[in-house]
């Protein structure tokens, strides 16, 4: 199974777990298919909007927990 870390690009989530892209919308996310969101990593994402980090990571690894 693949764990999602901070270290993660968003680009390689969405090819994995397509169902993420509701949640980082949710945050404000809303460019998801520009270059530069589909280079950034979980963290680089949460520091720019204003979201913890933490949180965000229990909740994309209950996605690929339920893709399974």
């Amino acid at each position: 199974m693949v764990e999602i870390t901070k270290d993660t690009i968003i680009g390689d989530i969405l090819r994995i777990a397509p169902d993420a892209a509701p949640l980082f919308l949710s945050i404000g996310m809303h460019c998801l298919h520009c270059p530069a969101s589909q280079g950034e990593t979980v963290e680089e994402a949460c520091m720019v909007h204003g979201v913890d980090v933490d949180t965000l990571l229990d909740e994309l690894n209950s996605i690929i927990e339920l893709q399974a």
